[in-house]
């Protein structure tokens, strides 16, 4: 604090002192302006905190809230005594605020304490305002507010409380709310701001809502359901009642209800309220999705070959089902239909429908259907080009598989192969391969549960038809050349003779040429007898022909 006075030429020393609030004065510092030496009074608050310098300007160090005074430097003279009063003001910046004892919850249209707002070591006095959402609250707004100041004997600085009354509303949701701090200092007026704080707002329920788990488009019989009904208010609703379909006294439960395993005539209107105000209701409708189907025949069916099965499956649903009928896991185009049943209808058939807006509800029945016949038999024949070999085939139906046994009746055959085909629709053949060196019956016996059948066919000895022929048409032909040359030469002969009517005598040279002649008749009759051989083979051939087409004629009928 400098001294605000002219120093005198005939100072003789300088003196600061401090005036009481009684305005008595305590005289704290001396310096002579001869001598130029410095006394500090005893004074206990001020030991150690002064400095004089030589212009007379006082110095106070750790300035305490008790500084806070009206000092007065006096410079003295011979003849006078001069004065300048300086009033010292002392200030102390507060703690930043904050809001403490906040209240747990706020109910709407309520009055009710928000919490405290705390100023801590200020000097001097400070004000608190409070803000809601960065505004100033208006206490036209249902606001009260209190103020307490306490100071600290000690220090002597205050701390200042500030409390807030409140009538919130659900406007007040999510809003923050703060406190401020207002103070002097050297250079002017100050703000602080406390940390935001929000509060929970309470309030009643207005509306009830029930919702269905699982979503209520996708309920099918045998679920289970979860009903949960809801209010808006804050805090939520804890008990409710809920109304089923058909029963008018509500069941009180917590805000879930669970109905297990529902059946179709669970369908209906589903209610809640709560149990205080039961004006207050939600309402919803569920529908409970079933699929019914009925396969008729169903299982496994065993039906004759020719029969007539009528195949019907039927389907009952909360919605319109798609259907879908399989044939041994392949899909068929349209549903089957038998008239008259044949072995490739045999199979395992599935009837199958869903509804593709639920999903998991579909349903399939099976039909096994088995077509039995007995064996029937038809035997065909093939002869080898080349003559050597014929091949019997007989083609068998029926179900189940027959079983083939070959028999041959006759001797002189050769067994060159046997062979099967796979069983495929109630049809398969077994088929042999034979080189007979005589005429020989074979004969085909198929074999089920249901009956044993038996065909025969006759077969020829192993030559071919057309070689045959061809073979008899040769020695006819070699015969009958051998006849007329010799019928020739007979009448050339006879003529001669006549002519020269000489009568031979036999010579060596006749009786070799009548042994020539004798040897060819036999050689002509060698030929004759094998022609008429293979002729009677052909017949045969003709003969065997003849009896299968007659014996698959039997067959068939």
């Amino acid at each position: 604090m400098p001294c605000r006075l002219e120093v005198p030429q005939t100072l003789m020393f300088g003196k600061w002192k401090y005036e009481k609030p009684d305005g008595s004065p305590v005289f704290i510092a001396f310096r002579s302006s001869t001598r130029k030496n410095v006394q500090y009074d005893e004074v206990p608050e001020y030991k150690d905190r002064l400095s004089l310098s030589e212009n007379y300007t006082l110095s106070i160090s750790h300035a305490r809230i008790s500084d806070e005074k009206r000092f007065v430097c006096m410079l003295v003279t011979e003849d006078n005594v001069f004065e300048a009063p300086t009033v010292v003001k002392v200030f102390k910046q507060p703690l930043k605020p904050e809001i403490v004892n906040k209240a747990q919850f706020l109910e709407t249209e309520q009055l009710k304490k928000l919490g405290d707002c705390v100023s801590k070591d200020s000097y001097p006095d400070v004000n608190i305002t409070w803000y809601r959402n960065g505004r100033t609250l208006d206490p036209s707004e249902g606001v009260i507010t209190t103020l307490q100041r306490q100071v600290d004997p000690a220090t002597q600085l205050s701390t200042v409380t500030s409390s807030l009354v409140y009538k919130t509303t659900k406007n007040d949701i999510k809003i923050p709310f703060t406190c401020s701090v207002t103070y002097y200092g050297p250079s002017g007026q100050k703000t602080i701001h406390s940390d935001q704080a929000f509060f929970d707002i309470y309030y009643p329920t207005e509306k009830v809502t029930i919702q269905v788990l699982p979503p209520k488009n996708a309920i099918k019989e045998g679920d289970n359901i979860t009903l949960k009904c809801l209010g808006n208010g804050n805090p939520p609703p804890e008990e409710f009642l809920f109304y089923l379909p058909g029963q008018p006294e509500g069941i009180r439960s917590s805000n879930t209800y669970i109905l297990t395993d529902v059946r179709r005539n669970a369908t209906g209107d589903y209610k809640c309220s709560l149990t205080d105000e039961k004006s207050m209701i939600a309402s919803t409708t569920i529908t409970v999705h079933y699929l019914d189907l009925s396969l008729n025949p169903s299982g496994e069916v065993t039906k004759q070959i020719g029969d007539a099965l009528p195949v019907t499956c039927t389907i009952s649903s909360s919605r319109n089902a798609t259907v879908v009928w399989l044939k041994d896991n392949t899909k068929l185009r349209s549903r089957p239909s038998f008239s008259s049943l044949q072995y490739q209808d045999a199979g395992n058939y599935v009837c199958e429908t869903n509804l593709q807006e639920v999903e998991g509800l579909k349903k399939r029945e099976s039909l096994t259907l088995i077509v039995e016949g007995k064996p029937q038999i038809k035997m065909t024949k093939k002869t080898d080009p080349n003559g050597l070999s014929k091949t019997i085939t007989c083609h068998v139906e029926g179900f189940p598989k027959p079983a083939v046994q070959w028999t041959i009746t006759g001797s002189g055959s050769v067994i060159n192969q046997t062979e099967e085909s796979p069983y495929i629709n109630g049809r398969y053949y077994s088929k042999i391969i034979i080189s007979p060196e005589e005429n020989v019956t074979l004969t085909c016996t198929a074999e089920n549960q249901l009956e044993r059948t038996v065909n025969s066919l006759n077969v020829s000895a192993n030559e071919n038809k057309e070689k045959v022929n061809d073979q008899a048409k040769l020695i006819v032909g070699i015969v009958v050349g051998l006849l007329l040359a010799a019928l020739v030469a007979g009448v050339v002969y006879w003529l001669y003779m006549k002519k020269s009517n000489y009568s031979p005598k036999p010579c060596p040279q006749r009786d070799i040429n009548g042994k020539s002649e004798k040897a060819a008749a036999q050689k002509f009759q060698t030929h004759l007898r094998t022609a008429s051989k293979h002729v009677n083979k052909d017949l045969g051939n003709m003969e065997e022909n003849k009896k299968l087409e007659e014996n698959n004629h039997k067959t068939e009928a």
